[in-house]
């Protein structure tokens, strides 16, 4: 009997002891699996280093938080403070990685008051390194106006490198200075049709010794 009661001891004490073995195994597993899911190295792609660095301290407070709660809107939001930036992408390496590629924005123009550079996002980027040779705009400058002629001159048969100067008036109108002084007054309106009628008046044998295309009138071309 007092064999018996030693046995069953023994087994409970076995028990006991697999017990608090696979708990604190269990523990070390979590707490180990929690470790390793912490982010310890963001990648900037696509940036020169000034700028990658700029972003990588603004993203500072993100390392050796966990990376599945790293908000993707948080980042986008601070992303979206640099002008540079066409467009990004983010992306997740398990375990503690976060892979950032960004591609930036082409220089299409410079602003006359000031030289900063017009990207093709239509943002103004400052930039006093950046030598290129690119056409000035004129008047003041509203992105979504910008961005609309651009569309306009992209589906026509120019292109920006044809260009000198960029004029905007007050209502919203815009003229054109090529890289051969041919300066193109265009109408408010029915943007891309003008702008293909200049290009064929300008490329046709007729239009020698002449500097001026006027297309503001509708339906009506003057060329001097």
């Amino acid at each position: 009997m007092h064999q018996l009661t030693d046995k069953k001891n023994k087994i409970l004490i076995y028990l006991l002891l697999l017990l608090i073995l696979s708990t604190t195994s269990g523990k070390f597993i979590e707490n180990q699996h929690s470790y390793s899911l912490k982010i310890y190295q963001i990648n900037i792609q696509g940036l020169s280093k000034t700028d990658s660095k700029k972003i990588s301290n603004e993203l500072g407070h993100l390392f050796y938080k966990s990376i599945l709660l790293a908000n993707k809107e948080e980042i986008k939001k601070i992303l979206g403070k640099y002008n540079i930036i066409e467009e990004y992408n983010i992306k997740k390496i398990y375990p503690s990685t976060l892979n950032i590629n960004i591609k930036p924005t082409k220089f299409v123009a410079r602003l006359s008051s000031n030289d900063q550079l017009v990207g093709a996002n239509g943002k103004l980027i400052e930039d006093r390194e950046n030598s290129e040779t690119l056409p000035y705009i004129f008047g003041e400058f509203n992105s979504n106006k910008f961005l609309n002629f651009k569309k306009n001159i992209q589906r026509s048969e120019f292109t920006f490198n044809r260009f000198k100067i960029l004029y905007f008036f007050p209502s919203n109108r815009w003229d054109i200075l090529t890289d051969d002084d041919i300066l193109i007054k265009l109408p408010k309106d029915n943007i891309f049709k003008s702008l293909n009628l200049a290009y064929k008046v300008i490329n046709s044998n007729n239009f020698k010794n002449k500097n001026l295309v006027d297309l503001r009138i509708n339906k009506h071309l003057v060329v001097k």
